[in-house]
């Protein structure tokens, strides 16, 4: 479950910029996750929750926001989202992309194409969007 680890890092990264800012408190974050993470909110808010127990960030409010991945395939140009690639993958493939999604490659195809050399141009990782906090 690697929702526990990005968990961790989004707790890095607030604590950071809060210290930066000399927040007294962070009543609010936004978290953007990119669907090619294929996270599962609800272990990460539990992981979030259970990490941040004693810590300034105890009775943060947290927003999650998704993005959806999309690919431009480096062949002939296509767009395309992973919505509409989904629905061709297995549960193995999902499973291992959840993991590693840089296997992305060696399961998607350009749909016009079948090219497997594209970019992931949106939807990828996770980061801090916004936090809002008191001074």
């Amino acid at each position: 479950m690697h929702e526990w680890a990005l968990a961790e890092g989004v707790i890095s990264t607030i604590l950071t910029v809060a210290k930066k800012k000399d927040a007294k408190e962070i009543t609010e974050a936004e978290i953007k996750i990119g669907c090619l993470q294929q996270i599962d909110e609800n272990i990460f808010t539990t992981a979030f929750r259970e990490l941040v127990k004693h810590t300034p960030l105890e009775k943060t409010k947290i927003k999650l926001k998704n993005e959806e991945a999309y690919f431009k395939c480096r062949t002939c140009e296509l767009e395309w989202n992973l919505t509409n690639t989904t629905n061709a993958l297995g549960r193995e493939e999902s499973e291992a992309i959840h993991f590693i999604p840089e296997l992305a490659h060696t399961f998607i195809r350009c749909p016009r194409c079948g090219s497997p050399d594209f970019a992931v141009t949106r939807g990828r990782g996770i980061w801090v969007e916004h936090i809002k906090i008191l001074k």
